[in-house]
């Protein structure tokens, strides 16, 4: 019998066993599998019921599959605004991100080491800006039996540069660590924090290290090649006006043409190594640079660990906003 000789409810049944991304492509075939794939059956399958109740009231869905639609279009905040949960669009996969409040920072609640503020158009209520340390670790855990079953999960940091730009990160790579609790399998992987360092010179009295948001914020016309765009690269600018060491502002400095110099060699560099993990910029403005990844069997009650640390160099590191660390399938 052909599949569209079926009765409705039918096809939508088998349907619901597919994913998202197959029940879209099925309803392309014809106009009975058209309104099978549509069918709330199939789109309830695909939505974690779990999740359902934790929806704004104020909020109406013709449909199950335009509720999924939001479920992975939106994150909802989860356990007291502690954590942030959406839907992998394409096969319906849990993500999960711990928000920076729920994540355990070494010195983290000393005000002269580490701040709490609020960002504009951030899905948690307050992220943590890293003022000074020597000492730093972050780590988070997670329930395994809240992930979807049988997915490849990566770990991953989100930050950006702070205003004034991050230091102490530009060469120093940190540890990061993925592992189930008390299992003796993490992964370790170093990893660097920098996300792209310029560094300007001011008539030769020194050098001005400027991330590419702050060259961007100065107004400078500078193209800077995105194949490497994690390593340093110099830049001569001779009418700069900063002290060495000041940060740069934009109202105490003039502006001239610049021209990029010959690249520097990084022969003896950690970033020229296999396996070193660099920041990767995000669409939503934040930064992130994975940690590892887990494979998730399902049907098990384990605490997934995660995070990163660097304490042996013993250098102060700074200026970085840290918003979480997200949980998502690698697809």
């Amino acid at each position: 019998m052909e599949l569209e000789n079926l009765p409705e409810d039918c096809i939508a049944s088998i349907i619901s066993f597919t994913t998202p991304r197959d029940a879209c492509a099925m309803s392309l075939v014809s106009s009975t599998l058209t309104s099978a794939a549509h069918s709330d059956i199939v789109w309830d399958k695909f939505i974690p019921s779990e999740y359902i109740t934790m929806i704004p009231s104020s909020l109406s869905f013709n449909s199950k599959k335009d509720l999924y639609l939001y479920l992975s279009q939106n994150p909802i905040l989860i356990d007291n605004g502690q954590k942030s949960f959406v839907l992998e669009k394409m096969h319906g996969k849990k993500c999960y991100m711990l928000s920076a409040r729920s994540l355990f920072i070494v010195w983290g609640d000393t005000p002269c080491y580490w701040e709490w503020i609020s960002l504009p158009n951030t899905r948690f209520p307050e992220v943590a800006e890293l003022i000074r340390v020597c000492w730093f670790e972050i780590k988070g855990m997670i329930k395994t039996s809240i992930l979807s079953p049988k997915t490849l999960y990566g770990a991953y940091l989100v930050f950006k540069p702070s205003n004034i730009g991050s230091y102490g990160f530009d060469y120093q790579p940190v540890e990061a660590f993925v592992g189930i609790v008390g299992e003796d399998d993490t992964q370790r992987r170093s990893i660097y924090l920098r996300t792209s360092i310029e560094e300007i010179s001011d008539n030769g009295s020194g050098i001005v290290r400027l991330s590419r948001a702050q060259i961007k914020a100065l107004g400078l016309n500078i193209f800077i090649p995105r194949r490497y765009p994690s390593l340093p690269r110099r830049i001569i600018h001779p009418e700069v006006e900063a002290q060495p060491s000041s940060p740069v502002s934009s109202s105490t400095h003039k502006l001239a043409p610049t021209q990029i110099s010959s690249p520097p060699s990084f022969a003896n560099d950690d970033s020229c190594k296999i396996g070193v993990e660099y920041p990767k910029e995000r669409k939503d403005g934040w930064w992130e640079v994975e940690l590892g990844d887990f494979f998730n069997k399902g049907g098990e009650e384990k605490e997934l660990e995660m995070g990163v640390h660097e304490v042996k160099n013993g250098n102060w590191k700074s200026g970085i906003i840290l918003l979480g660390i997200e949980i998502r399938p690698k697809l």
